[in-house]
């Protein structure tokens, strides 16, 4: 039985990879913590709610931790849990270089920099992830690529973590084929081109109705290709969450992993 730490467990995210822990055959709750919950007022009936003290997490009681909290606090929280020697998955998105950098030294310089494990994945979805997979099998075929990401108006950073490693792929794919740069002549847009992200537009869509989905859109002279994942329910992730816990619980390699694709047989 692999136990798992959810760190975020009221959110959004993380009331569903509770109730994702707790109905998997394989894995049980061992700590549910939640910003501004007291630990002193921990129900005798559920000890796996304990507060928001991120010690109370240690490799004694807990194999796996699942992140999946806000950017402005994710990194702390990685860092922490790093130090105190327990594997991490990350769902938390708004991932720089210099972030990322962080959590490879904190390996590096913890308790366990020859086996300890961090996942980062920019969406759980699998849909999503062979989205982005084909896009980069796509990219190389086609002279103009965009993304364009769509999530509800709560959703706190944009574009999303998603579009960004999109981007970035579709960018690898296009640099190895030898291809110019996409075709634009705007002058002037007042930003409404979106974000260039190594070379290509992402734009970002926040609108009531809408959870998760994304459209990758490719162009070649007198022909079209799309690329459309969709996510209708947060349900939809906890597949890919339980496939990262069991996989850092296993044979996953030591040091930082990000991506879903990281884990699936493409």
């Amino acid at each position: 039985m692999i136990k798992v730490s959810v760190v975020g467990a009221k959110g959004r995210m993380g009331s569903h990879v509770v109730e994702a822990v707790n109905n998997a055959e394989d894995t049980q709750l061992a700590l549910a913590l939640d910003a501004g919950d007291d630990p002193t007022q921990i129900p005798p009936d559920n000890p796996a709610e304990a507060g928001d003290d991120l010690t109370q997490i240690t490799p004694g009681n807990t194999d796996v931790v699942v992140e999946f909290t806000v950017p402005s606090v994710s990194l702390d929280n990685v860092l922490a849990l790093v130090a105190q020697g327990v594997d991490v998955v990350v769902g938390t998105t708004g991932w720089t270089d210099e972030k990322l950098a962080q959590i490879k030294s904190a390996i590096a310089n913890g308790p366990k920099p020859e086996t300890q494990k961090v996942f980062i994945a920019p969406n759980f979805a699998i849909s999503a992830v062979l989205a982005d997979y084909f896009a980069t099998k796509a990219a190389k075929y086609f002279e103009s690529a965009e993304v364009i990401e769509l999530h509800h108006p709560t959703k706190v950073d944009a574009p999303s973590g998603t579009a960004i490693h999109t981007a970035h792929g579709i960018a690898e794919a296009r640099k190895a084929a030898g291809l110019a740069p996409v075709p634009d002549a705007t002058e002037t847009d007042g930003g409404s081109r979106g974000q260039v992200v190594d070379g290509i537009h992402v734009h970002a869509v926040r609108l009531r109705g809408l959870n998760a989905h994304e459209e990758v859109l490719f162009g070649n002279a007198g022909e079209q290709l799309t690329i459309r994942a969709d996510s209708f329910d947060r349900t939809s992730f906890m597949p890919g969450v339980l496939l990262a816990v069991r996989k850092l619980a296993g044979d996953a390699p030591a040091g930082l992993t990000i991506g879903l694709d990281r884990f699936l047989d493409l």
